[in-house]
């Protein structure tokens, strides 16, 4: 099920390559199969294109932690900061600060 999703939304990426739900549900899915670097790809992606995409920078770091690439992981969470704060989400912020926090 998971191949075919990432098929399924690899046809709206194909229409339209700025598609962030696309390319983030894409993501997801390389994470389900545990394609990490491809999953971490598209999470990085997402963030290029639409730096407001706030879930993005919680699930890539995350997805970062479990590649054991934890530098990175705490710096996506800083960035994923900023763009909680810039766009007025707080609980995305909240989490965000959580994650960051128990790196360390």
């Amino acid at each position: 099920m998971t191949a075919s999703r990432i098929a399924q939304y690899q046809v709206f990426l194909d229409k339209d390559p700025n598609n962030s739900f696309a390319r983030y549900v894409i993501a997801q899915e390389h994470l389900k199969l545990g394609a990490l670097d491809n999953a971490i790809a598209e999470f990085t992606e997402v963030v290029r294109r639409d730096p407001d995409y706030v879930s993005a920078y919680y699930h890539g770091g995350k997805t970062l932690e479990k590649a054991g690439r934890m530098d990175e992981a705490r710096q996506l969470y800083r960035t994923g900061l900023e763009a909680a704060a810039r766009t007025g989400n707080s609980h995305a912020g909240a989490e965000l600060q959580e994650a960051l926090s128990a790196l360390g």
